[in-house]
């Protein structure tokens, strides 16, 4: 088997797709984790200041300088969040008089911001928000964001760390997925090489119900049913070579006779009627060949309408009236309600048709045809029932093969090709012929699924 050409593989491109979505899930799992947690971080720090702020300035802005740097001095030696609050209390000419704060860069008024600013000794990144009071003053009050950094960093870090793990997961998935899926459709390239070297009895193995499973249950489907139509043309040909040889050979002999033997106008004329009839037997005969190849083509699939079952019974039994009496038989169509099918009336017109001729051939004189047309919950049958001897029971499945004839009946005409064609127009119908022996003759039906 050739090496896959990855550019134009359906599976490279699956298995690209499969990582790609797989990336961008992760991606965004861990965007919406990581905003999240720094998010609610970050919120929680501004509400903080916030209230702190409000505080401060509701409680001190109209009382006397000292007791806001007393509450300044307290907050920051309580030991709570010491190490993280930012106080500071500033004059209108940034002279500090209380807090933490050694440097900060130009504030907006009651605005948070994140700069950068020298607290006890130390440079560090803080949120701050400033206030003026009402003696002129300004309260700066903040929070350092040395904590939220690292756990900013922690939250990243571990983010990263999944991501690549799920990378390498996702990578062993995809090789897994691959593998499983070249395996699944290798062995339908396999068992598909086998059969083109001519081996028609290769079948795919089928193992589970999932999809490939069912498409070899497809498959295995279709190559049965191209291996029957295999053996029914080399049958068909064996058939032919055996069957039309005969005839073929006493043309020419006839023929040759006549020729090569003085005759009178009268044996000449004979002679070339019997050929000339012979000649007509071959050609019914390619004739329902014809059909037959027609029929399991599925030509007239696209011409099927809705039909009635009940009158195309009637209407042949009026058609092949005439010859049952004839030939001392009577045919009675039994209930014709209406039972409608999806379907070609011509064809199934002709279905019955040889059914019916069969049976006026082979029940012989005295005997009843009854036509019926049956409605059932999945399936609707045509059926023709007759008073004859029937078919022996070895010889019920050989009898639609093409040119098979019971041997009690060689001497009668025919070709043995009617059933074949009643077969081929059932199964382009979706349904089947069955064939039943009642111990009063046989049944003959057509079933079809309904509609």
């Amino acid at each position: 088997m050739a090496k896959p050409d990855f550019r134009h593989s359906v599976i490279a491109r699956l298995v690209l797709g499969y990582g790609m979505l797989v990336g961008a899930s992760i991606a965004m799992v861990s965007a919406v984790f990581y905003f999240g947690t720094i998010g609610v971080l970050q919120n929680s720090i501004d509400n903080r200041i916030r209230n702190l702020a409000s505080h401060e300035w509701q409680a001190y802005h109209n009382r006397p300088v000292s007791d806001l740097t007393s509450e300044i001095n307290r907050q920051l030696t309580d030991s709570f969040n010491s190490d993280t609050e930012i106080y500071s209390l500033v004059t209108a000419h940034n002279r500090v008089l209380a807090g933490n704060l050694q440097t900060w860069p130009q504030l907006p008024l009651n605005r948070l911001v994140t700069a950068s600013v020298t607290r006890n000794g130390r440079q560090v990144r803080a949120r701050l928000l400033s206030m003026d009071l009402a003696n002129g003053n300004r309260l700066v009050v903040g929070w350092e964001l040395s904590e939220p950094v690292r756990i900013r960093n922690l939250v990243g870090h571990a983010l990263l760390i999944g991501a690549l793990l799920s990378a390498v997961v996702m990578f062993a998935g995809a090789i897994v997925f691959r593998r499983q899926i070249e395996t699944r459709i290798g062995q339908i390239r396999r068992t598909a090489q086998e059969i083109e070297a001519g081996d028609l009895t290769q079948r795919i193995a089928v193992g589970s119900q999932d999809e490939f499973g069912r498409l070899g249950v497809d498959i295995n489907r279709m190559l049965d049913r191209i291996e029957q139509l295999m053996d029914g043309v080399r049958h068909v040909s064996n058939a032919i070579a055996h069957d039309l040889r005969t005839p073929l050979s006493r043309i020419r002999n006839r023929l040759d006779t006549s020729l090569r033997e003085p005759a009178s106008c009268t044996a000449m004329e004979n002679a070339s009627r019997e050929a000339i009839a012979d000649i007509d037997n071959l050609i019914q005969v390619f004739d329902r060949l014809l059909q037959i190849a027609e029929a399991e083509s599925g030509m007239h699939a696209q011409t099927f309408e809705r039909v009635d079952l009940s009158r195309i019974a009637v209407d042949m039994a009026e058609l092949y009236d005439a010859s049952a009496e004839a030939a001392g038989m009577s045919i009675v169509v039994d209930q014709p309600r209406a039972v409608i099918v999806h379907g070609d009336r011509n064809l199934l017109g002709n279905a019955l048709a040889s059914l019916l001729d069969n049976a006026i051939k082979y029940a012989g004189p005295g005997g009843q045809i009854h036509l019926s047309a049956h409605a059932g919950i999945d399936f609707v049958s045509l059926d023709v029932r007759d008073s004859g001897p029937g078919i022996p029971a070895d010889e019920l499945a050989q009898v639609t093969t093409r040119f098979y004839r019971v041997d009690r009946s060689r001497h009668l005409p025919g070709n043995g090709l009617g059933l074949s064609i009643v077969t081929a127009i059932a199964a382009m119908h979706g349904g089947r012929l069955e064939l039943q022996n009642t111990g009063s003759g046989l049944l003959a039906r057509i079933r079809l699924p309904a509609i």
